[in-house]
């Protein structure tokens, strides 16, 4: 009980001062529902802090009406249907992903094109999310993100129906752009030459 005792309290400090050191509106106490508990002091302070915290966290959100799975579902994925990978990392606040979504992303024949021929993954590079990969690792997306050197968003990858990486293009993207990289890829182009060289036949 002694030691049941002292964990309620070491939970009531934190919840307390958690919510406090947030920059939160202030909170009436009938916001807050009334729970018919011995330990309503307690939970009162841990449901401020956890509204609190929903009231302020962000995510980043992929563009709409695409079917992104996981990364590692994508790896299943791929290898039953014999399509790459299309990888988009992003992160919240990022104003060139917004951007690419709003002009890029939006273009109806995108929506048909990338869906068919690729599986499709979007990233949070700064999320705490858990993948388990086909070695049975456990990794974040955030970690997943810095083993593919995704440090600035948006990068978009794609990979091999085996997960091997075929080429990374950086920074805003054209809906132009976007089929180069279909028809250089589901065209196995990527196998004989360079996406460089690849576009300078165009």
């Amino acid at each position: 009980m002694a030691f049941l005792r002292v964990t309620e309290a070491a939970v009531f400090t934190l919840a307390f001062t958690f919510s406090n050191s947030l920059s939160c509106p202030k909170m009436k106490s009938s916001q807050i529902p009334n729970l018919n508990s011995v330990h309503k002091p307690l939970m009162r302070s841990l449901l401020a802090a956890l509204l609190c915290l929903f009231t302020f966290a962000a995510f980043a959100d992929p563009p709409p009406n695409y079917p992104f799975v996981s990364y590692d579902l994508a790896l299943k994925q791929a290898k039953q249907t014999n399509k790459p990978i299309f990888l988009y990392f992003g992160r919240y606040g990022c104003a060139w992903c917004e951007h690419t979504n709003k002009k890029s992303f939006s273009d109806a024949e995108l929506k048909t094109l990338f869906p068919k021929h690729f599986v499709l993954v979007y990233v949070d590079a700064e999320s705490g999310k858990r993948l388990t990969l086909p070695s049975g690792e456990r990794i974040t997306e955030a970690e997943l993100g810095t083993r593919f050197n995704a440090f600035a968003t948006p990068l978009f990858v794609f990979l091999t129906p085996q997960g091997e990486e075929i080429f990374k293009a950086p920074g805003f993207k054209t809906v132009e752009d976007f089929k180069d990289f279909d028809r250089f890829v589901t065209g196995g182009h990527y196998k004989t030459q360079t996406l460089l060289e690849f576009l300078a036949k165009k």
